[in-house]
């Protein structure tokens, strides 16, 4: 008896507590039921594309089968990653890169293992899917350079989103997203490439595998990018450079638009799209040849000659010479209470010269004159207005300053005073001078623009797929102004006499071509070439990376320029070369744009 009213009172208490559930606490469980069947899953926004000026894509996405995981379905995740090992071939790298990217998301995160899968592993995978509960096939668009190296450093790459980027970036855009622009464009205007997050309100199964979607807010793709660049003109330049180190930069004077902005070598950024291993990434750092770093953008190289046109204009301007002056050059110039001699790079000198030849045939005499006319201030201020000294501003990020060295700058960075000799060798652009090759290229256009002055960019425009094209317009700045409109004439006809006259140092360029070009070449010497003025400075005979770096700056044609081009080549003298082929394909062979246009699509697919 006893028995059965202690199991009619446990029925009791059963009663009351499923009618407290089912009635009072209804809403609340009812509630936590439909979380456990309905969920919210972010959306991927598609990445823009890169094109260049002619449509030519730079950077597109490619479908790829992804294998992802969520931790929080995976009931061993340890067990799990070792029996997949079994099915599908996993490197070292894909699980490093994978235990990366679970430290930075949360749980219920899908969080790619491997991208990529082969038909053969999905198929696999498929068989076996029952024994991976919390890991599934989900297809994936994947960034792809098609070029390769070719626009590495100008384009840039994507990579997995690291920690540090985690806390800088709107995390619930980024909810579905799992990398990032690293360098170049697709840094720089990473916020137009990615896009907006979107939303599926999906029903799943008991096992959380979705069944069907209930309601979906569409994610908005990224903005499609159009750059200046011409990839023609790009490949160009790059074979140019005949396998030298060295970079490129090409600006139309009119715009400030860049043409091309080669740096050599280069490096594959597909590696660095599907996560490089460390291996990899340290051989790339370690290599002599450096192909990480951007020439073109963070270069710091003496700019040697090639300043002595900007620092004529400003004799000129402020009337320490005339066109007419000369001098004679006996091979070195000596400062007044001094026994040291500056020596020209022409052992006996180049006898009577004035300024016209002096720029062609580079004389050093002639400008170290001139510098101890002018002083370090006047040096200092039109290089200044050049751009030399700050950034140019373009739509990169990283960009190097370089130097206009002064007494200041030496008091506050060496420690040490300025002295008369600092202010010679500042002349010819050697001692503590630095220059980017974009920031000569930029000099250079300004040159031929007779002192208008763009700010020098990338993006030509964007659109949203189906939206409206929105063109970038040049940005102009405060033009420079000479007291005489004439003294820009007469540099750029001196600039003209390098190539043209026998005598000039760009006389190689060659002459049967059917524009006028202006140039001046610079030697930035990297070690002492000589120890007294009667010992031969024979380059070859010096280990390669001991020898001089050689410039070439030109603009073309002379009276109406198109292009403004500017060639740095490390321990070679090979940029008059390179310039001679680059010119003749941009001036001479632009009905043939589209044909190599065509060319240029086939060989990059």
């Amino acid at each position: 008896m006893s028995t059965l009213i202690i199991f009619a009172g446990l029925i009791f208490l059963l009663v009351i507590r499923l009618a407290y559930l089912q009635i009072y606490k209804n809403d609340v469980y009812a509630t936590q039921s439909t979380q456990n069947w309905l969920d919210l899953v972010p959306v991927e926004p598609t990445r823009g594309l890169i094109y260049d000026r002619n449509g030519v894509l730079l950077a597109d996405n490619i479908s790829v089968s992804s294998l992802d995981v969520v931790p929080a379905q995976v009931p061993d995740l340890s067990k799990t990653l070792s029996a997949l090992r079994k099915v599908i071939l996993l490197t070292d790298n894909d699980l490093v890169q994978f235990q990366k990217q679970l430290k930075q998301h949360r749980r219920f995160d899908e969080i790619p293992l491997k991208l990529r899968l082969s038909e053969e592993e999905v198929a696999r995978f498929a068989e076996n899917q029952h024994r991976f509960p919390g890991v599934r096939i989900k297809a994936r668009l994947m960034r792809r350079y098609p070029f390769g190296d070719r626009f590495a450093h100008v384009v840039g790459y994507v990579g997995r989103i690291n920690a540090k980027e985690l806390n800088e970036i709107d995390q619930t855009n980024y909810s579905a997203s799992h990398y990032i622009g690293k360098l170049g464009i697709e840094q720089f205007y990473e916020k137009a490439l990615h896009g907006k997050v979107g939303y599926e309100e999906t029903e799943n199964d008991a096992s959380g595998k979705p069944i069907r979607t209930l309601n979906e807010i569409k994610a908005i793709p990224g903005k499609n990018l159009y750059l200046t660049i011409d990839s023609n003109l790009q490949i160009v330049a790059e074979r140019a450079l005949d396998g030298h180190r060295g970079a490129i930069v090409a600006i139309d004077p009119a715009t400030g638009q860049v043409l091309a902005m080669v740096s050599e070598p280069g490096f594959d950024p597909n590696a660095f799209v599907l996560g490089i291993s460390y291996n990899d990434y340290q051989a790339l750092q370690a290599s002599n040849e450096k192909p990480l770093y951007d020439r073109a953008l963070r270069g710091l190289y003496p700019p040697a000659s090639t300043v002595k046109p900007f620092l004529a204009l400003e004799a000129l301007n402020e009337g320490s010479i005339t066109p007419q002056d000369s001098i004679y050059d006996a091979g070195w110039f000596q400062l007044p209470n001094s026994t040291h001699r500056f020596h020209d790079w022409q052992r006996y000198g180049h006898g009577t010269v004035n300024l016209d030849k002096a720029i062609a045939y580079s004389c050093d005499t002639y400008f170290y004159r001139l510098a101890d006319k002018i002083g370090i201030r006047r040096i200092n201020h039109i290089l200044s207005q050049f751009g030399f000294g700050t950034p140019t501003g373009i739509d990169l990020d990283h960009e190097l300053s370089g130097v206009v060295a002064s007494p200041e700058w030496k008091r506050k960075i060496k420690g040490a005073r300025w002295y008369d000799g600092d202010t010679i060798i500042s002349v010819i652009g050697q001692g503590y001078m630095q220059a980017t090759p974009l920031q000569l290229a930029n000099a250079t256009a300004i040159l031929a623009n007779h002192g208008k002055r763009f700010v020098p960019y990338l993006l030509q425009g964007e659109q949203l797929p189906g939206a409206h094209y929105n063109e970038q317009k040049p940005i102009a700045l405060d033009p420079i102004v000479l007291n005489d409109e004439t003294h820009w004439d007469t540099v750029i006809r001196a600039m003209q006499n390098v190539v043209d006259l026998p005598q000039g140092t760009g006389y190689r360029f060659g002459q049967h071509r059917k524009y006028t070009v202006a140039s001046k070449t610079g030697t930035a010497q990297i070690t002492v070439r000589r120890r007294n003025p009667n010992e031969e400075d024979n380059q070859e005979a010096l280990p390669e990376k001991l020898r001089d770096h050689h410039w070439f700056i030109t603009f073309a044609p002379v009276l109406q320029p198109k292009i403004a081009l500017v060639i740095m080549t490390e321990n070679s003298n090979n940029a008059v070369k390179a310039a001679r082929i680059i010119l003749d394909y941009y001036l001479e062979a632009e009905q043939n744009v589209n044909r190599l246009s065509q060319k240029t699509e086939k060989t990059a697919s």
